[in-house]
């Protein structure tokens, strides 16, 4: 990835003490959301421009993601972000289903009626991201509908465990489009998030978005094995 396309995604980061925490955050971020298809090049230069900070940090935050398989060396000064294997995306499935069902479940014992219009709002903006082509936005907004809902269950280590998944999955959510753009999958599982959230129902919150997770799993899935 060149410094100019890294910087389409990500800004410099403010002057601040621990400016390795804060790289590592913010390239965290950007992997979840899927800013990043797999097989995409990454060098200690080009995270370094795009984040406002020296190579130490940079680094630092690269090798984090390294340890987390997150990103992969490919060469001395060069990571990528690794694709997934079937089976790999099969035991990613199985885990997410499981623990964002939960967290999806629990997040009806403390949703309010702004929370809800917050997520309505932020859906309108997908929608309005998938009209315009726009998915790298839809992708980042995504996420944020996501972990909306998640960090509802008040249980940080849950939140936490699931971010792990998405850190690997994120990037192949770039599979999904432009055909989740044209059949609205998506669309529909989160607006039946939000009624079961609105109607404070768990079970059809959990329902929307294992339903979510599978529709992208089939995508991803074919994507995969076209492939190989």
């Amino acid at each position: 990835m060149s410094e100019r396309s890294l910087a389409r995604v990500a800004t410099p980061i403010p002057r601040q003490s621990n400016l390795g925490e804060l790289s590592y955050e913010r390239l965290k971020e950007i992997i979840i959301a899927g800013a990043f298809p797999p097989n995409e090049k990454l060098t200690v230069r080009s995270v370094s421009a795009a984040l406002g900070v020296s190579t130490t940090p940079a680094r630092d935050a690269i090798n984090r993601l390294i340890s987390e398989g997150a990103l992969a060396y490919v060469a001395p000064k060069t990571v990528v972000v690794p694709s997934l294997t079937v089976e790999a995306l099969d035991e990613i499935t199985a885990t997410r289903l499981a623990i964002e069902g939960l967290a999806a479940e629990r997040s009806v014992l403390s949703v309010t009626p702004g929370d809800v219009a917050g997520l309505a709002q932020m859906q309108a903006r997908i929608i309005a991201g998938l009209d315009q082509g726009n998915y790298r936005e839809v992708l980042k907004i995504n996420r944020e509908f996501h972990f909306t809902i998640y960090r509802m269950s008040g249980w940080p280590r849950l939140v936490a465990i699931i971010e792990t998944m998405w850190l690997r999955v994120g990037p192949s959510f770039n599979a999904l489009y432009p055909a989740f753009a044209m059949n609205r999958q998506g669309v529909a599982n989160h607006l039946a998030a939000i009624d079961g959230l609105n109607a404070k129902d768990g079970a059809k919150v959990r329902a929307a978005i294992e339903n979510d997770i599978r529709d992208g799993y089939v995508r991803m899935k074919a994507m995969i094995e076209s492939q190989n």
